[in-house]
């Protein structure tokens, strides 16, 4: 086993990354445009991206319904007044209030506002999981990053509770998956460690392998999740783990997927720049 992780593993691991900045730059070099035959020619193609913004009747069909479907802007308050309505929103979420919730947002309240102990309604929701909750943190802006007093995202807390909806949510929301906390801990490392290795656990780490969680990186002990979770007796865990290092591809699917949606943006915004600068030219 030891002998493969030197090699094989990191063999397909270079081999993954090497086609992946090969599709990156292959995606991203820009093609020069045909020389133009006339001045309209060369205008034609920006000015029909412009267009619309100019345009009488498009313009006026968007104008209605674009202002329509954006959300109510959140009433100014005071400082005071902010404080306190954060305050209230922290409650709300720690009571599992989803009503409550929602209304505080309206009201101006901030999701990623924190208490004394550094949660926030985004944090205590993600860790308790509260998904109705959690849903409308995410939706008025909660920071996906954000961490607790221990250094910890919600997906950590969040995978050591078991909370397999949760874990779902906060991986789809954009949560790093291989975040360490100030105990050394990773999500994966607390939901071999803090919980009795059962279905619901067996569940969170077979989605966090699926998101790109690396079983390898190890605890404070110098124990990855692999020898943790033979050392605790949790036998469906460490078959779950040995099978993602012996087929880290077919099992990383998820994590390549995001990363190629990362490579479109980029490429969409270089090639918007080249255009731009055509434009200028």
């Amino acid at each position: 086993m030891g002998a493969w992780n030197g090699s094989g593993r990191a063999g397909g691991t270079v081999l993954m990354t090497t086609v992946l900045i090969a599709g990156l730059v292959a995606g991203c070099a820009p093609t020069a445009p045909p020389e133009p035959t006339s001045p309209t020619a060369t205008a034609s193609p920006n000015a029909s991206q412009a267009a619309p913004a100019q345009a009488g009747p498009s313009s006026a069909r968007a104008g209605p319904a674009s202002s329509a479907a954006a959300p109510a802007k959140p009433p100014t308050l005071s400082a005071e007044a902010q404080m306190e309505t954060d305050r209230q929103l922290i409650l709300a979420a720690k009571a599992n209030d989803p009503v409550r919730v929602r209304e505080l947002i309206a009201a101006g309240g901030n999701v990623n506002a924190k208490d004394a102990i550094q949660d926030s309604a985004f944090l205590y929701a993600g860790a308790e999981g509260f998904n109705e909750v959690l849903q409308l943190t995410l939706e008025a802006g909660a920071d996906v990053r954000s961490t607790n007093r221990y250094g910890g995202t919600a997906l950590i807390p969040a995978s050591e509770h078991g909370h397999t909806e949760t874990v779902r949510i906060l991986i789809a929301a954009g949560v790093p998956v291989n975040h360490v906390n100030n105990l050394g801990w990773t999500a994966m490392q607390e939901a071999v460690l803090l919980n009795d290795g059962g279905p619901r656990q067996q569940d969170v780490v077979r989605q966090l392998l699926e998101a790109g969680a690396d079983p390898d990186i190890r605890d404070r002990e110098g124990r990855t999740a692999l020898q943790n979770a033979e050392r605790l007796g949790f036998t469906e865990i460490a078959e779950l783990i040995r099978n993602r290092l012996a087929n880290p591809g077919p099992l990383n699917w998820v994590a390549v997927e995001r990363i190629l949606d990362v490579q479109n943006a980029l490429c969409c915004d270089l090639l918007g720049c080249y255009s731009a600068s055509r434009m200028l030219t």
